[in-house]
């Protein structure tokens, strides 16, 4: 299983989990967009989702304005830029064509109907009448592939992999969410507790389809370090840091077992883990939550690349 088809799996599940992430993120802008006054407020919540996936330096090659279709499009569907989300569909599909053998049915006809889907709806420019529609789909075919995998695949190292690229792109994510959003939605004295205070914190929330568990959780007080605590370390929400460390351990745990022996990665995620639910609110905020991210940002790019590295495989 070392090698390509290791590399397949998991690049397979990263990508799946990467363009998801990033409908996220455009359905959150696009929301707060609306909420914005200005048309330079507006432009400026688009340059953050583009800050949060990465993509600024590329975008601002091609475009030198910040207008919602245009961002949308070029994080969709964009030809020049690599990182498209039907870039990232396209290349999950190549890669679990790679290993199609090593999927059951289900994984494979879910990935490649998901991106015929996909590559069909995204022939054309998207407009805001039918981004939702758009959105939607890239939202569907990341929540079939999962439950596919989770329902016909058996627990052996292929099962494995592709769970660790997901958890591994996921913490990712959410941390590059909290990191960017976070201060920008830091309400002045005059909004704590209004409607628009409330909105801008509960799509937040949405990006990571974490509000009506964190409205469980709280009474539907929107609290900004209520918040932080529950994205960072809440172990009951499948997208917080901790959740996804945990998980990304346990199937390290049985990558172990299947080949009889730990890696070098085993004890970076051991002692990340650690410092992880060691930490409290207060230590991180005491610490600077901006610092706190960061850190923890390249620590799980330091787990990815020696998961990577252990197990002799590369994007």
């Amino acid at each position: 299983m070392l090698g390509r088809g290791a590399n397949g799996v998991y690049w397979m599940s990263r990508y799946l989990e990467r363009a998801e992430n990033t409908a996220r993120l455009i359905d959150v802008g696009f929301h707060l967009a609306l909420t914005r006054g200005s048309r330079q407020s507006q432009d400026e919540e688009w340059k953050s989702v583009l800050t949060t996936t990465g993509q600024l330096e590329a975008y601002s090659q091609l475009h030198s304005e910040f207008t919602g279709p245009q961002v949308f499009n070029f994080l969709l569907r964009e030809k020049d830029n690599p990182a498209s989300v039907l870039a990232m569909v396209e290349n999950a599909r190549t890669n679990a064509r790679v290993v199609r053998t090593s999927l059951t049915n289900a994984v494979w006809e879910t990935t490649n109907e998901g991106w015929m889907h996909l590559r069909e709806l995204l022939a054309r420019p998207v407009r805001e009448t039918n981004l939702g529609e758009v959105l939607g789909q890239i939202r569907r075919t990341g929540t079939l592939v999962r439950g596919a995998l989770e329902g016909t695949m058996l627990r052996n190292e292929v099962f494995n992999f592709a769970r660790i690229g997901t958890f591994i792109e996921r913490a990712d994510n959410t941390a590059r969410i909290l990191d960017v959003k976070y201060y920008v939605l830091l309400p002045s004295a005059a909004w704590v507790g209004s409607s628009l205070d409330n909105v801008q914190w509960d799509t937040l929330l949405r990006s990571v389809a974490g509000n009506r568990a964190y409205s469980w959780l709280n009474a539907g007080s929107m609290d900004p370090r209520g918040i932080a605590k529950f994205l960072i370390l809440d172990g009951q929400f499948p997208r917080s840091l901790v959740f996804c460390y945990e998980k990304i351990g346990s199937n390290m745990a049985g990558l172990a077992k299947e080949y009889g022996q730990e890696v070098s990665a085993h004890q970076l995620l051991r002692d990340a883990r650690a410092r992880l639910h060691r930490t409290s609110i207060e230590d991180i905020f005491d610490h600077g939550l901006h610092e706190y991210l960061q850190d923890f940002i390249g620590k799980t790019i330091e787990i990815g690349n020696a998961i990577a590295a252990d197990y002799r495989f590369y994007e």
